[in-house]
């Protein structure tokens, strides 16, 4: 296959990313809703939702972060083959099924399972991320050879990040489901420490 331009992949996956971003709203939801609701009992109601909000928050801003490092990488790479358009579908069918991990936490936020599964969710993006980062830049293979070798291997520090913090979450699941959902706000933090910036 000759090489071909990133332009309608990047295409498919703003799509792809906005799509599972308005799903995300989805997860909000009020199990027995009356259409004689007391003010009081509204905000009861809403004051239950509370951790399907933050369910909700986390997993938008995870997308975001994934857009963003996607955003990244494309401004990079400037063509792509076979097999990186494999990768990115890949990336795609697993973008796909945050909005599912996402109600599957908020319908069972204190079963350790549905943590699991969210965990390995994103350990499976984030990880398929850093495999497109090291198959797009090996050898110069998509990117031009101006592009610095620091930057590269920033870049792949930047990668390793998500998949790292979502084992931990995973691991801290199986003792306390609640703390595990706060493990991901660690990936912001990380980003910004010196070694993980330009």
């Amino acid at each position: 296959m000759p090489d071909l331009t990133t332009r309608r992949l990047e295409n498919l996956t703003d799509g792809i990313f906005a799509i599972a971003m308005t799903l995300l709203v989805l997860s909000l939801d009020f199990d027995k809703v009356t259409t004689s609701l007391t003010t009081a009992s509204l905000h009861q109601l809403l004051l239950a939702q509370l951790p399907k909000f933050f369910n909700y928050a986390r997993s938008f801003l995870l997308l975001a972060i994934f857009w963003i490092l996607h955003h990244q990488q494309f401004h990079e790479i400037k063509q792509t083959d076979r097999g990186h358009i494999w990768i990115n579908m890949f990336v795609l069918m697993f973008i796909v099924l945050i909005p599912f991990s996402t109600t599957l936490v908020g319908d069972y936020p204190d079963d350790w399972m549905s943590e699991v599964f969210f965990g390995a969710n994103m350990f499976i993006v984030g990880f398929l991320f850093s495999l497109n980062w090291y198959y797009s830049t090996r050898n110069y293979r998509l990117i031009e050879r101006s592009f610095e070798a620091k930057q590269i291997a920033l870049s792949k520090r930047r990668g390793l990040v998500t998949p790292a913090v979502s084992l931990l979450a995973i691991m801290v699941a199986l003792v306390n489901t609640d703390l595990a959902s706060y493990t991901y706000l660690l990936i912001p933090i990380i980003l910004y420490l010196p070694w993980f910036k330009k």
